[in-house]
């Protein structure tokens, strides 16, 4: 009966994940229990939305009872029970009740075991006083039975009989007097309902015991389908984090071209019109004396002064200012910008064309990944000859100097990388060991890259960073909404909780990153007994391992006295000291470094660490003696 599992998929219901009760078909054409759609959308109110497609209705529908499908579950359960029935399993038998707890006092004597109990007398009573119902007249019509057990709670308490028959309807045991004011039901022996009652719930638990091995098979099918979407995930991931990076290099590398052409430029123009405006101010000043000269001569009153002063004055030049055209060269500037939009627009289409195409036969969760290079190549679509020449485009113009066409592509690409980009999904397989090299190569130029930039650059990459405050170790104090961390001069009384450090005197970043590239910087008040690093969330909150650098997760730059060190995995690197009260920390999840800073007017490097990170990563900070005080500096300073 394998095959009827697919089909108890097909007739649950998606919201109580159960098989139909009372099936109802939405407009949409999908099914659900009537009960557990009524209540989806009373607490969802108008508009009402189909739970799995999510279409909208303005008005609720008029929701019909699916009698075809509810009979198909009906035939379902009969199948479902019937191969219940045919397995091993059965349900367990009631347990019979042991001689010690039937054995029922006399009521008389209280002493002796009971062997009958009288239905006139509603008591029980053994065979010494049990003589008089069979010696005296008296007794001779009260009706003896085998002793009933708690008498008592047997009897009827409103007409004081034994109760020996049961009302299905009414779901109690009644007694005969009780038959007047239950004459419309169907009462039956305690016997034959305590059978029937036996029955049935044998058949309820053969049910739910086909229901349990449903789910569990359902749970491990569920999980298995989790593990394989899991694992083709990670390598898809992996292997588009790769693309990705290198595309983001080679864009980098294009902007930091284009920047420095754009840059040598201006400093050209700016120049000239430096040294122009010099020779307009010393020109300027000159005139202006001349017209002083020329009005202190008008004023002198003696003609022979006036004429040997005025002839003198009358022959000096008084030309009017020339100002030399000095203007950019547009055209650069213009193959520059084209050149962007060119790569810009190619990224597009790139992006386009991967979006419109259709994959036929999609691979399944356990495959992905796994296809052989000429599988993938075999589904490839062909590439057209217009595609290859817009493709040989970028590239042949890059190799041309921008000032000779404005529709070509300046030199954007680094040394030995092409312009040319994929359209197509990159191949499942994995990269063969010759492309190791390559990325290695690549990420020491990226790492160059930023070792170069300057602190204006470096706060491009900017975060708000803010202390957790329940990470905090008690003498920990924080403030100035949490960017503040110093020694406190006592413990203070923060709530236990499982990431709080509690053997180092550190607190942690409240955000975590897993990708892109993060730049944040930190203000030392007194350089000594400190540290500052990132480290992993999984990171030890206890003992002497969960100090920063000392273990495995962690990477920092720390101040003991006047001696600086970076620390790792419990290796120490000592640094060269340094008067900054500024570190700033430059952490790149894609490329795999973190460097630390020395940050004064200008920034220089302290030390850094190429890593390829497998988790998430946390601001770290330690502080330890009193009055050493860790402020977080916002970007704008």
């Amino acid at each position: 009966m394998a095959e009827l599992f697919p089909l108890a998929e097909e007739l649950s219901c998606s919201i109580c994940l159960e098989p139909f009760k009372e099936p109802v078909t939405t407009p949409c054409g999908h099914n659900f229990c009537r009960l557990c759609l009524d209540e989806t959308w009373i607490v969802q109110g108008p508009p009402y939305r189909c739970p799995q497609c999510r279409t909208v209705y303005q008005a609720r529908p008029q929701l019909h009872k699916n009698t075809v499908l509810c009979a198909v579950v009906e035939q379902f359960l009969q199948a479902e029970q019937a191969r219940m029935l045919a397995d091993d399993w059965s349900p367990p038998a009631r347990s019979a009740a042991s001689s010690s707890a039937t054995e029922v006092a006399c009521d008389h004597c209280l002493k002796e075991v009971a062997v009958k109990t009288c239905l006139v007398c509603m008591a029980s009573f053994c065979q010494e006083h049990l003589r008089p119902h069979f010696d005296s007249p008296a007794f001779q019509d009260h009706p003896l039975q085998p002793p009933v057990r708690d008498l008592r709670r047997r009897k009827c308490p409103q007409h004081n009989r034994l109760r020996e028959l049961f009302c299905p309807e009414h779901s109690e045991c009644i007694c005969h007097v009780c038959l007047v004011e239950h004459k419309t039901c169907s009462p039956t022996p305690l016997s034959q309902a305590s059978a029937d009652l036996e029955n049935r719930l044998r058949h309820k638990l053969t049910i739910m015991y086909s229901h349990i091995s449903g789910a569990t098979r359902a749970l491990e099918d569920v999980r298995a389908k989790q593990q394989g979407v899991q694992d083709s995930m990670k390598r898809k991931m992996e292997q588009l984090r790769q693309e990705y990076m290198e595309m983001r290099a080679v864009i980098d590398s294009a902007e930091t071209s284009s920047m420095r052409k754009l840059k040598e430029e201006e400093k050209r123009v700016y120049g000239k019109l430096d040294s122009i405006y010099q020779v307009l101010v010393k020109k300027k000043n000159e005139m202006q004396n001349l017209k002083g000269e020329v009005e202190l001569a008008l004023a002198k009153g003696d003609e022979f002064e006036f004429l040997e002063k005025a002839a003198k004055l009358q022959g000096m030049s008084t030309k009017p200012v020339y100002i030399p055209k000095v203007d950019p060269d547009y055209e650069l500037i213009k193959g520059i910008y084209q050149g962007a939009l060119d790569l810009k627009n190619e990224l597009k289409r790139s992006l386009k064309q991967l979006q419109e195409k259709k994959v036929e036969e999609p691979p399944s969760p356990g495959d992905m990944g796994d296809h052989s290079t000429e599988s993938t190549t075999k589904h490839r679509p062909k590439k057209t000859q217009q595609e290859k020449k817009t493709k040989k485009a970028p590239a042949a113009a890059s190799s041309t100097p921008s000032s000779s066409s404005s529709n070509k592509f300046p030199t954007f690409v680094a040394p030995g990388q092409s312009m040319e980009f994929k359209t197509t999904v990159p191949d499942a397989t994995p990269k063969d060991n010759t492309s190791q090299p390559n990325s290695t190569a690549l990420k020491a130029k990226i790492l160059e890259n930023f070792l170069a930039k300057s602190r204006a650059e470096l706060l491009e990459y900017s975060v708000k960073v803010i202390f957790d405050y329940n990470t905090a170790h008690n003498k920990v104090a924080l403030s100035d909404n949490y960017t503040t961390a110093f020694v406190a001069d006592g413990l203070q009384q923060y709530r236990s909780h499982p990431q709080r450090f509690t053997y180092c005197s550190q607190v942690l970043g409240l955000h975590c990153y897993k990708k892109g590239i993060h730049y944040w910087e930190v203000e030392l008040q007194k350089n000594n007994f400190c540290g500052v690093g990132i480290c992993y969330g999984s990171m030890e909150r206890q003992g002497p391992e969960s100090r920063l650098g000392r273990n495995a997760n962690s990477w920092c730059v720390e101040w003991f006295n006047n001696k600086i060190s970076a620390w790792h995995n419990n290796v120490e690197k000592t640094l060269p000291s340094t008067k900054a009260t500024r570190v700033g920390v430059l952490l790149s999840c894609d490329h795999g470094f973190v460097i630390f800073f020395a940050v004064t007017e200008k920034v220089y490097v302290m030390y850094k660490y190429k890593v390829d990170f497998t988790e998430a990563l946390y601001p770290a900070f330690w502080v330890f003696s009193s009055g050493t005080t860790l402020s977080i500096c916002s970007s704008s300073k």
